[in-house]
């Protein structure tokens, strides 16, 4: 059924589906076969999404990790994210945790081996109070994604690739060794973090699962840039996928579209594109 490179897939909000079925109308639109699947529905609407596993496997689609979001995160601004995303806030953290435990459970009965999230932005120095609050509670969610036989896969975006690789060393210190790294190339433009072509081969084997997303580097400091179909933005495919093979990247490539209106159009598009540069 698909001419697509077999290690492509895409992420299933990107499609914004309203139901399981509309998810498997909108992933065979593409031609892909393989997705990551946002999880917390399966909880939170069980009445509609409690099914999907089943019915994802029944129609042939396969789920190669799991995503969770976190509670209150706010993205009207810059520094709304940086105040509300991930686990930072203390607000917030007894519900993620409490939601952490939810996500464990589903992956582990669906046979996952790894899920994504944001820790949120992570302090620059060990001397930020906020630095050892967050790296306890990442080693407690860690634990927990342990117990269950995952490995927890953070985000990348909203940090360069010299404060991820501190943040980990600081988490593996703590036993936490279950942790590895979900690189998004456009996430590093879209926050102004570093050239995505040298962050990934900084953090290197830490990389678990990667993003296909482009985008253009914001021109003022403390705003975004713009998320623009894959093959038009700032990130140098060619290179980048040169860069996955340098660190020896054999997993998934992820296509992940959060902006326009035509979205599985730029999924399809996306996949040709990185499918004719894989070769």
């Amino acid at each position: 059924m698909s001419t697509m490179h077999p290690r492509l897939a895409l992420c299933s909000w990107s499609t914004q589906p309203n139901s399981p079925q509309q998810l498997i109308d909108n992933v065979k639109q593409t031609g892909l076969t393989n997705i990551q699947l946002a999880l917390m529905p399966l909880f939170r609407q069980p009445d509609v999404w409690g099914d999907t596993p089943r019915q994802l496997s029944d129609a042939g689609i396969n789920v190669v990790s799991g995503m969770f979001g976190c509670e209150g995160e706010d993205y009207s601004t810059f520094q709304t994210i940086r105040q509300t995303g991930g686990m930072t806030r203390d607000e917030t953290w007894e519900a993620n945790w409490a939601n952490v435990q939810q996500v464990a459970k589903i992956a582990q009965s669906m046979g996952l081996e790894m899920v994504s999230g944001h820790a949120g932005f992570l302090p620059t120095s060990k001397d930020d109070p906020k630095f050892d609050k967050l790296a306890s509670r990442l080693t407690q969610v860690a634990g927990c994604f342990a117990d269950h036989g995952l490995t927890l896969i953070f985000e990348t975006g909203q940090e360069t690739a010299d404060t991820l690789n501190q943040f980990l060393d600081e988490l593996a210190s703590r036993n936490a060794t279950n942790v590895g790294i979900n690189f998004d190339p456009a996430n590093m433009l879209l926050y102004n973090m570093g050239d995505p072509v040298e962050s990934v081969i900084k953090v290197g084997s830490r990389v678990k699962q990667v993003h296909i997303k482009d985008a253009t580097r914001a021109d003022q400091p403390e705003t975004w840039g713009v998320e623009v179909p894959v093959g038009t933005g700032q990130v140098d495919w060619p290179a980048f996928i040169k860069a996955l093979e340098q660190i020896n990247y054999t997993g998934n490539l992820v296509i992940e579209r959060e902006a326009g209106d035509q979205r599985l159009a730029d999924i399809a598009t996306a996949a040709k594109h990185i499918t004719t540069l894989l070769g």
